[in-house]
């Protein structure tokens, strides 16, 4: 909206400027046709004023003058309230943002409704030299409050008040109040109630014992008061309290003495709470001593007590061990005996059983002696038949029994191999001898 208020107002003014400029060349060119008149150099042609084209130019540059100026926008953290040139100020509060009043009759007084400080000493981010733009402040914010106690002694207060106006109450400010109000009307409304209520209190009430109250009754005080200006008050600070040099002195010298006197009391007390906690100690540990010789009195006669009953349940026991040593030793030599009499039946059971064992191995050694004579002649009788149809066999296994290196080669029975022939018959008669050996044995 400040874009279309800041278009129609360059809109009108270039209107204006544009009736302006038109009047302005045909003045300028009716000067020179006058010239041209008086020298009589050329016909001139006559030059006509354009003022009615002038004046609706202006009279158009009004339209979008006045709409600019019935656009009022307000800031934010602000709030306004229309001021009549007939009726005054109107009752209703224009808070931010774009608001119609009606142009060249209404204006709009601003006022700013975010929270604002009022001070008075030195604040905590001020130097001790007083800058350029300090010195434009209220002397009330240069230097502390001066108020007078009961006793009549000036004390030097830094105040801080934290306000804002109230946005409801801008048509009874506007009307009622003078401008600014943080500088006509905070400052002494403040100052007056401080030094209304701290003359009721002694310096050292308002040092020390009821300084919370002061600054209590104060800030009720204040926002009554600026409430019905409207103003609200939030908070109400007493910061520091500087106290006349003389009365300072002595009031240290006092302090350092309660000082004194509360770091004796202290001690005392200590010294007191000491002796009475050793006097506990020792009575606890008495009561400590008296309960242990008692536990171990207690502890003794139960302990004989228990040796006793412990005695009444081991003697008939002895006795019933000493009855039954006897009954044990004949049931251990009963026991010996049965344990000898079924070892010497289970020796008896063992030879016999080993007599049975012999005599089944020496039966089945019997019956595998014949099976095999019988096999091996079965095997003789059909090798020697086998033998009896091919003679040169027996060359053969003779050979192969002397050694599994030796290559046999079988040759015919003819008289150009006689030496060979004659060997292989020497062989064989020599096999059959030696197994005619074997058969007799």
């Amino acid at each position: 909206m400040l874009a279309l208020k800041n278009l129609l107002m360059a809109g009108g003014v270039g209107m204006m400027i544009v009736a302006l400029y038109i009047l302005a060349h045909d003045l300028y060119r009716r000067v020179l046709y006058r010239r041209a008149l008086a020298t009589a150099e050329a016909v001139a042609v006559p030059v006509v004023l354009r003022w009615r084209t002038s004046l609706a130019l202006a009279m158009l540059a009004w339209g979008p003058l006045l709409m600019a100026f019935s656009i009022v926008v307000v800031p934010s953290g602000m709030a306004g309230i229309r001021v009549s040139q007939m009726s005054g100020a109107e009752a209703g509060t224009l808070y931010p943002g774009v608001h119609l009043v009606t142009p060249l009759v209404e204006d709009v007084a601003l006022f700013d409704t975010r929270d604002q400080i009022f001070t008075t000493g030195m604040s905590e981010d001020d130097t001790s030299a007083p800058t350029k733009s300090s010195t434009t402040k209220s002397p009330l914010r240069m230097q502390p409050l001066n108020v007078q106690a009961k006793e009549g002694l000036t004390l030097g207060l830094a105040i801080t008040v934290r306000y804002r106006l109230d946005a409801r109450k801008l048509d009874y400010i506007e009307e009622n109040l003078p401008r600014p109000v943080e500088k006509e009307i905070v400052p002494p409304t403040v100052a007056s109630v401080w030094r209304e209520i701290v003359p009721n209190y002694t310096v050292r009430d308002v040092f020390s014992a009821k300084r919370e109250e002061v600054r209590q009754k104060a800030a009720g005080l204040i926002t009554q008061k600026l409430a019905a200006d409207g103003i609200v008050v939030k908070e109400v600070m007493l910061r520091d309290i500087q106290l006349p040099p003389e009365y300072a002195e002595g009031l240290q010298a006092l302090l350092l003495k309660e000082q004194e006197n509360d770091q004796m009391s202290v001690e005392t007390e200590l010294k007191g709470k000491e002796v009475r906690i050793a006097e506990l100690e020792a009575e606890a540990m008495k009561a400590r001593q008296v309960k242990m010789a008692e536990g171990e009195a207690r502890v003794k006669v139960l302990r004989a007590k228990s040796e006793s009953d412990a005695m009444q349940y081991t003697l008939p026991l002895k006795q019933k061990q000493i009855e039954q040593s006897p009954l044990e030793a004949q049931a251990r030599k009963e026991a010996t005996i049965q344990n000898a009499e079924g070892e010497a039946q289970a020796k008896v059971i063992d030879s016999k059983a080993e007599g049975e064992r012999r005599k089944l191995l020496a039966g089945a050694e019997a019956d595998r002696i014949r099976v095999t004579a019988a096999a091996d002649a079965e095997r003789l009788e059909s090798e020697a038949e086998i033998l009896k149809g091919n003679p040169l066999l027996i060359n053969k296994i003779v050979a192969e029994r002397l050694s599994d290196k030796l290559q046999i080669m079988m040759v015919p029975a003819d008289g150009k191999f006689f030496f060979a022939n004659d060997v292989l018959r020497g062989m064989s008669m020599a096999n059959q001898s030696e197994q005619a050996e074997q058969q007799q044995k």
